[in-house]
């Protein structure tokens, strides 16, 4: 709850527009950069995936974790295993994510390793939500 009002504070204080979108986005590097090395080559290739399927998306933090939003909402997310000392990473989806696939449908993703199979399987999950 604290990194959440530390960052509502810090956008109140920022410009709109191209200055408050590098800000948003050095906040992610910055908290990518923070991440000891398991969780942070995840949310770097997480990272890397999603600006490239989904580049519309504005990356932002949410809660202290990387996330990527879509017309101001989070769309997608990365919580580190290591901040709630979970023997996993998580990926995950918030309800402006067009994954809907009938009454019931995964919104979130444990994640132990990023090789090529991941890396589609997720770009085609970020490409579906963002709906592009």
């Amino acid at each position: 709850m604290k990194e959440t009002a530390a960052e509502r504070r810090a956008a109140a204080k920022r410009a709109k527009g191209a200055d408050k979108a590098a800000a948003d986005l050095a906040d992610v590097l910055a908290k990518i950069e923070e991440m000891p090395d398991g969780d942070r080559a995840l949310a770097e290739g997480i990272h890397a995936i999603v600006t490239r399927v989904a580049p519309g998306l504005a990356p932002r933090t949410w809660y202290g974790m990387p996330a990527y939003a879509k017309d101001g909402k989070v769309l997608v997310f990365f919580k580190p295993a290591e901040k709630f000392k979970s023997r996993y990473a998580t990926l995950g989806f918030e309800d402006v994510a067009a994954l809907d696939d009938g009454a019931m449908w995964a919104t979130s993703y444990a994640l132990l390793t990023l090789d090529e199979d991941e890396e589609k399987r997720i770009a085609e999950l970020v490409e579906r939500a963002a709906g592009a």
